[in-house]
């Protein structure tokens, strides 16, 4: 199985790029307690998921938290910009991506990402050329863990799942990507995922390891 490995498949928040909701709101709120509040009203309600599925706009999110945290619109869209620039790239799996593109493997990505925030991470970054195909939960309105979002890319792509593998920082999301059939790294850092799609690929990505 692991010799017809050829695709990799690479979520982007928390893998290609940093994700840290912690980080975030402790831009805004400096007790713990309200850091913890804020927190749960952002990324824990359920409008966020309906933000990341593509089913709620950005002027309606904005709208909902700006009654739900009694906050003004500014302050409100003074945080979502700091999402956005909250998403920087972690430079030692972006190298990881590089190397791999390199050699020619095939590349993929698939991330639950509201269509507003993709948007501005495509102006901003350049690694995107590294993928031969990008699935956004936000503009194909199916979300991980999901199974059908995965059916999806890979009918998409015309991919076989025993053919590729999945590299996720969550849990649920490595779970469901081995229901519907693919391999998978459960992704920690650059030098354990560099590990593991060694033993999976059989070649080594010309980089060093981290």
């Amino acid at each position: 199985m692991s010799a017809a490995v050829r695709n990799v498949i690479f979520d982007l928040g928390g893998v290609v790029l940093d994700w840290n909701p912690d980080h975030i709101v402790s831009r805004f709120e400096s007790a713990a307690e309200m850091r913890a509040s804020l927190k749960d009203a952002l990324f824990g309600h359920a409008d966020w998921r309906l933000f990341d599925r593509g089913t709620l706009s950005e002027p309606d999110l904005i709208q909902r938290l700006e009654s739900r945290l009694g906050k003004s619109r500014q302050a409100v869209t003074a945080i979502l910009d700091a999402v956005r620039d909250s998403l920087v790239e972690k430079p030692e799996t972006v190298k990881l991506l590089r190397a791999l593109q390199e050699q020619g493997t095939p590349l993929y990505c698939l991330s639950n990402m509201p269509t507003s925030v993709y948007a501005h991470l495509r102006k901003r970054h350049s690694f995107w050329d590294a993928f031969s195909g990008i699935v956004i939960s936000g503009e194909v309105q199916m979300m991980k863990p999901e199974p059908e979002v995965f059916m999806h890319l890979l009918a998409t792509f015309k991919l076989r799942p025993q053919e590729c593998v999945f590299i996720d920082d969550v849990l649920a999301n490595i779970e469901s990507a081995k229901q519907v059939g693919l391999h998978t790294v459960w992704f920690k850092d650059a030098a354990q995922c560099w590990r593991e799609l060694d033993q999976l690929l059989g070649k080594k990505p010309a980089c060093s390891k981290t």
